[in-house]
């Protein structure tokens, strides 16, 4: 299965989500909701990075590590795609192994159903 990685594009998609469920690690948050406009088909997934992370550079590091990770993930596990998701990284993310990441990820979204 093959599943594209759409990111959310609008303001109030980032509001509503924000007000959903949330599970939280030492390296992100995961927030997700159920949107009622969503596509099915599609992974509705936005990666976050703040400007008190760090540049431009090390945002843009982070966000490519994200969506790598992802398109990992989404080979291994059945994501549920009924839900939009928000991905905020947080500092600690700046200083960890892709592999860690990757495994605190992938046991975040084992808990999701």
């Amino acid at each position: 299965m093959n599943t594209k990685l759409l990111s959310l594009s609008k303001n109030e998609d980032f509001k509503l989500i924000l007000k959903g469920k949330k599970i939280s690690n030492k390296y992100l948050t995961i927030f997700f909701k159920n949107l009622s406009d969503k596509n099915n088909n599609k992974l509705n997934i936005s990666f976050v990075a703040q400007k008190k992370i760090g540049n431009a550079i090390k945002r843009n590091k982070i966000k490519r590590r994200l969506k790598n990770i992802m398109n990992q993930i989404l080979k291994i596990l059945k994501i549920n795609l009924n839900y939009s998701y928000l991905i905020i990284a947080k500092k600690e993310i700046l200083n960890a192994k892709f592999l860690d990441i990757k495994n605190s990820l992938l046991k975040d979204y084992k808990k999701i159903k």
